[in-house]
């Protein structure tokens, strides 16, 4: 069996982008894959196939809030798993994991939005668990903790994945690191954080006043926390020709790890 474990970001941009999707991402193990978010409609769909991952392999899904951007594409992925699963496609269960804000937001929509036939199947094809904070999760051969991430904006939960050889890899949700995480942070193998834009872009993008912020800011974070590899998202896109080039050299200027400012569809392997 292959044990390599990859991060397939499915979307890199922030809510209102033109040009790429929404962030989401894929944690692939040798035993299981979990989907991070979707994105802001069925555009997930296509990103899945253009990845060439079956929805049918996706069992396990994290919402880490509930902003259109993140949660509306988790609809259409039950949706098209409980087809699936009705014809016989797969034969397993989606498990979606979220607190309790994101889960009533999702239950909301599948009540209203869902044919009742499609409905009567979460509980049984579709399982949903309410985490809260601290909590610690076992995905398979993925360990997984959530924590809130103190949003003062949207009730937001980031978390901290061990990965089967050990490595630690933090998500941070789409908002800036709080210092009350500092424990899922300190020295994480991999970080990814959100840079709304470029420090040169600040008065133009106004990432302070969305609660995001800049590359640099991002990356002077990674450096005081000693991570080894920080993974830039979340962003404009603007400037989306040349983002990944000003925004490497940025964080390179700030933080001596390793930099990924990755493409939508792009895998890294961690």
């Amino acid at each position: 069996m292959n044990d390599t474990c990859k991060l397939t970001m499915l979307g890199t941009g922030s809510a209102l982008v033109t040009k790429c999707y929404n962030t989401c991402f894929t944690i692939h193990t040798p035993q299981t894959m979990l989907l991070v978010d979707a994105g802001g409609g069925n555009g997930i769909l296509a990103q899945l196939e253009k990845a060439e991952i079956k929805l049918g392999d996706v069992h396990h899904v994290f919402i880490t809030h509930a902003h259109t951007d993140h949660i509306i594409g988790v609809l259409w992925v039950l949706r098209i798993f409980i087809q699936y699963a009705l014809r016989g496609m797969v034969d397993s269960q989606l498990h979606i994991y979220g607190h309790d804000k994101s889960l009533l937001v999702l239950r909301t929509m599948i009540e209203l939005m869902l044919p009742a036939k499609l409905q009567k199947q979460i509980g049984t094809i579709v399982l949903l668990h309410e985490i809260k904070d601290g909590d610690s999760l076992s995905i398979e051969d993925l360990n997984l903790t959530s924590f809130d991430i103190l949003s003062t904006k949207e009730k937001q939960f980031g978390f901290l994945a061990v990965l089967p050889d050990g490595k630690r890899l933090c998500c941070l949700g789409d908002e800036p690191y709080n210092p009350a995480n500092e424990q899922y942070a300190k020295d994480a193998d991999w970080l990814l954080a959100e840079s709304f834009c470029l420090y040169a872009h600040r008065d133009i993008f106004k990432p302070y006043e969305k609660s995001h912020v800049t590359v640099k800011d991002a990356a002077e974070q990674a450096e005081a926390l000693g991570v080894k590899n920080l993974v830039i998202y979340h962003t404009e896109d603007k400037n989306i020709d040349r983002r990944k080039e000003l925004y490497t050299a940025e964080a390179k200027a700030h933080y001596n790890g390793n930099v990924f400012v990755p493409e939508d569809l792009e895998t890294i392997i961690l």
